[in-house]
């Protein structure tokens, strides 16, 4: 297959066309690397730096790259606290850059869109296990826009015939099994690379944010995902939608959840390093419990983690982050 990866030099973007290209197929990459990193993209991918939200920029990579058979779409900005105090650069890049992009592929005849989306598009869980039936309300603006792109797809997809899969995923984390990529984000938000920074000496401790939620320690507990089977869900979703089958929305998760502590502990277990940490409050709109039911992925997709274990997982991300002490700058 031909595979055109939007936000391709991303954290999970890059790890998924690292799993196309090793499954054979041809990938064509678009990122303008406002976050990405271009040491991140598979030597054997066809690399365009440049914005979605330029027409004529997108009508020339598709111009380019005739017989695309899919897109996967990564591209977005996706930190939650900023979404709140700069909602507009959100809406602008996401909701415009997506929709640009669509004009494009509508007038290239692509009609097949992989779409990476997030738990935020549900907001505060009205129960444990999340499945996609669930009431979608959003509680912060990067939530907002993701399940405005989903409508987005859904609405051209009924005046133009596209099909999409919009994966909704929980917690992203751990490296490629090669220590070759790995998650870079600048400032970075993500639990378990914060620790790993504690662990490296980049950083001087680990906050845990509430110590009196309902859980067996009193920390938050969260559904960890690696981030190489997420790859392998998009590509999974990619043969669904390539066998003709109708647009979908799918939860991925481990279906099981490891509080903050847990974390810790497995971290300083894999690295052999102590770990300080600095107990505070709790951080408003920070539920007790997210854990996702991948029940229906697992059965529509034929899709299954391989990478469920947390030490597993924490190994992988801490090759990776031993290794490149300050991401791809190092």
């Amino acid at each position: 297959m031909k595979i055109l990866v939007l936000g391709g030099a991303g954290y999970i973007g890059s790890h998924t066309v690292y799993e196309l290209v090793d499954a054979g197929n041809e990938v064509v990459v678009i990122d303008n690397l406002e976050t990405g990193f271009k040491a991140a993209v598979h030597p054997k991918a066809r690399f365009y730096q440049g914005d979605l939200r330029d027409r004529a920029f997108v009508d020339s990579v598709l111009d380019a790259e005739t017989g695309i058979d899919a897109v996967i779409h990564f591209a977005a900005n996706s930190q939650v606290g900023e979404s709140m105090v700069n909602p507009l650069k959100y809406y602008d890049n996401n909701l415009c850059g997506t929709k640009t992009m669509l004009q494009s592929a509508v007038a290239h005849g692509i009609d097949k869109i992989v779409f990476s989306s997030t738990a935020a598009t549900y907001g505060e869980p009205e129960k444990v296990l999340i499945v996609e039936t669930d009431r979608t309300n959003p509680t912060n603006c990067y939530g907002e826009t993701k399940l405005s792109m989903e409508k987005m797809f859904k609405w051209v997809g009924q005046a133009h015939g596209l099909r999409f899969v919009s994966l909704r995923y929980f917690n992203a984390c751990g490296a490629h099994v090669s220590g070759q990529i790995g998650e870079a984000h600048n400032p970075e938000t993500h639990l378990i690379p914060i620790i790993l920074q504690v662990a490296n000496g980049t950083r001087d401790h680990i906050s845990i944010f509430g110590t009196d939620y309902p859980t067996k320690d009193g920390t938050c507990v969260r559904d960890y995902i690696h981030v190489t089977d997420l790859a392998q869900a998009h590509i999974r979703a990619v043969d669904y939608l390539m066998a003709g089958n109708p647009s979908d929305i799918f939860n991925l998760g481990n279906g099981v959840g490891f509080t903050v502590r847990e974390v810790i502990d497995t971290v300083r277990e894999v690295t052999g390093r102590e770990i300080k940490v600095v107990e505070e409050g709790r951080r408003a709109g920070d539920p007790a419990v997210l854990i996702a039911s991948s029940e229906k992925a697992q059965r529509v997709l034929g899709w299954k983690p391989e990478h469920a274990d947390l030490k597993h997982i924490i190994e992988t991300a801490w090759r990776w982050h031993s290794t490149h002490l300050h991401g791809y700058g190092e």
